[in-house]
C-alpha cells in the first residue's frame, strides 16, 4: 500500500497485483490543517444519463398540474420514495430528430443533432452531451466516463430506414464522427472499474486462484482501517460490502449459463437470466463507480430502440416493438404503460440506492444529477414531441425537486442539456438548437 500522508489523497487506491481497489469519499480525506478539517469531506458532483426507447404513453407518463408535484401520475407512482429529489419536465422536443425513426430518436437523445442518412461508414451525428461534461469533469478520474448499455449492440449494417445500426446502438459521440459503443457485460464493466494489467484470458485464469477480488486486499484493508476514525470504518465496510455483492452476482450469473439452454439473443452471455437482476447489476455497477469516484459522467441505454424484449414478469408478453405501433389500440397501450412503469421502478431502486449511500455531507444522490427518458414521444407516430423526461438530484446539487415543470408549447431538449452542463461548471452560450436554459430548474447554486 502506498499511502504514507497523513491525510489520505482523493485519489487513493489500493493496488495489489492483478487489481486496483479504488476507495470511497472519506473523511480521513481531508487535509488536516485546512478549513475542512472539522467538517465531512468535500464531494464531488456527477451527471448521468438514462435512456429508454420507444417513448410512452403520454396520457400515463404526464403528472397532473404543474409547479409542485403533489400528485404522480401511474407511470411515475414508482418514484414515490424519491419524489422530492425529481422533476419532471413536460413538452420537450428533438426537432433534429425527424424524420422519425428509432435510428434517430437514440442518436439525437444526447446530441440534439441531426444523424447523416447513410448506410455506410461515414455517418456523422453530433458530440453529445455527456461526452462535452466527460472532457472537463473527467479530467481527475480514472474513467472519464462510462457508457452501459443492456442488449448487444452491433454496430455494423443497416437497422432502419437506411440508417447505420451506429445510430441506434450508440448514445455517447465524442465527436460527429466518433461513436463510443456501450458495454452490457457486468463483468466487463466490473474488471474495467477493478482490474488491472493482463489481456482478457489472463483476468479470467486469474479468477480461478481467488473467490473474490477483495481477497487480494485483505491484508492491506486491515492495516488501513488502523488509519481511520469509526464512521470512516463503517462507510468502508459498506462500500466493501456492495462491492463483493456485486461480483457475487456475476459470478451466480455467470455460472447459471450453463443451465440457461434457451438463451436471449438480444442478451450477452453470461449475464443474469432475469432482466430486473441485470439492470439492478448495471445500475450497482454505476453506484460503485461514482461511489469510488473512479468516473462522474455514465451513459445508460436500458434498452435499445426495436427491442423485441418481452416482459412475462409483468404480465406483457408481447414483445416492445410490435407492441409500440398501438394505433391507439387500448390493449396496446395499456402494455406500453405497464413496460413504461416497469422501466421507472428500476430507476427508481437505483435512486434509492444512491439516496442511501453516503457521501461527504450527505449521500450519493445528493452529489448527483441524473437525465431519465426518451428521445420519442408518441412511439406509434414515430414523433419526437412532448418527450418523456425527468431529472434526478439530490439537495446538495441545487436541484429544486418535487415539481413538474410544463411548457405550454414545444421547446427543445438541447435547452435542458445546456442547462446541465452550465450547473456543472461548463458554460456555452448555445448547445445545438437550445433557444435558452430551463428556467427555475435549480436554486441559484453553482457547482463549478
Amino acid at each position: 500500500m502506498f499511502l504514507t500522508k497523513k491525510a489520505i489523497p482523493r485519489r487513493a487506491f489500493l493496488r495489489g497485483s492483478r487489481g486496483a481497489l479504488a476507495l470511497p469519499l472519506l473523511d480521513a480525506m481531508i487535509p488536516a490543517a485546512t478549513a475542512w478539517a472539522q467538517t465531512p469531506a468535500k464531494p464531488v458532483t456527477r451527471l448521468g444519463f438514462v435512456f429508454i426507447p420507444m417513448g410512452s404513453d403520454q396520457d400515463r407518463w404526464t403528472p397532473p398540474g404543474q409547479g409542485a408535484l403533489s400528485e404522480l401520475s401511474p407511470i411515475l407512482t414508482p418514484l414515490k420514495p424519491v419524489k422530492d429529489q425529481v422533476t419532471v419536465i413536460t413538452n420537450l422536443r428533438l426537432p433534429n430528430a425527424y424524420p422519425g425513426t428509432h435510428d434517430t430518436s437514440n442518436s439525437a437523445f444526447l446530441s440534439a443533432a441531426s444523424a447523416k442518412h447513410t448506410e455506410s461508414s461515414d455517418y456523422f451525428s453530433g458530440t453529445t452531451v455527456d461526452q462535452i461534461a466527460a472532457k472537463q469533469l473527467g479530467r481527475e478520474t480514472q474513467i472519464a466516463s462510462l457508457q452501459l448499455a443492456m442488449d448487444l449492440n452491433p454496430l455494423a449494417g443497416v437497422c432502419n430506414n437506411g440508417y447505420s445500426c451506429v445510430y441506434q446502438n450508440c448514445l455517447s459521440w465524442s465527436s460527429p464522427t466518433t461513436p463510443l459503443p456501450s458495454e452490457a457485460h457486468p463483468r466487463v464493466v466490473f474488471e474495467r472499474l477493478f482490474g488491472e494489467g493482463g489481456n482478457a484470458a489472463a483476468r479470467r485464469a486469474a479468477l480461478q486462484t481467488r473467490a473474490s477480488l477483495l481477497d487480494l486486499f485483505t491484508k492491506d484493508i486491515a492495516k488501513f482501517k488502523q488509519r481511520i476514525g469509526v464512521s470512516d470504518r463503517l462507510r468502508l465496510d459498506q462500500y466493501l460490502n456492495s462491492v463483493r455483492e456485486v461480483e457475487r452476482e456475476i459470478e451466480r450469473a455467470e455460472q447459471a449459463v450453463k443451465d440457461n439452454k434457451t438463451p436471449d439473443v438480444e442478451r450477452p452471455i453470461g449475464v443474469p437470466a432475469a432482466f430486473a437482476d441485470h439492470a439492478k447489476l448495471m445500475f450497482d455497477l454505476q453506484t460503485l463507480a461514482l461511489q469510488a469516484d473512479l468516473t462522474r459522467v455514465i451513459a445508460f441505454q436500458l434498452t435499445r430502440e426495436q427491442s423485441n424484449r418481452t416482459y412475462p414478469e409483468i404480465g406483457v408478453n408481447d414483445p416492445h416493438h410490435p407492441t409500440s405501433h398501438h394505433g391507439n389500440d387500448a390493449y396496446k397501450v395499456a402494455q406500453i404503460a405497464k413496460i413504461n412503469t416497469y422501466h421507472v421502478s428500476l430507476f427508481s431502486s437505483f435512486l434509492e440506492r444512491m439516496k442511501n449511500t453516503p457521501d461527504g455531507d450527505g449521500s450519493l444522490l445528493d452529489h448527483s444529477l441524473y437525465l431519465y427518458g426518451s428521445g420519442m414521444g408518441n412511439p406509434s407516430l414515430h414523433d419526437h414531441e412532448n418527450l418523456p423526461i425527468l431529472v434526478a438530484g439530490g439537495a446538495k446539487t441545487g436541484l429544486k425537486g418535487g415539481r413538474h415543470i410544463r411548457y405550454q408549447k414545444g421547446t427543445n431538449l438541447a435547452n435542458l442539456h445546456l442547462t446541465l452542463l452550465d450547473h456543472v461548471g461548463i458554460h456555452l452560450d448555445r448547445f445545438v438548437d437550445s433557444t435558452g436554459k430551463v428556467e427555475d430548474l435549480f436554486e441559484r447554486v453553482d457547482l463549478a
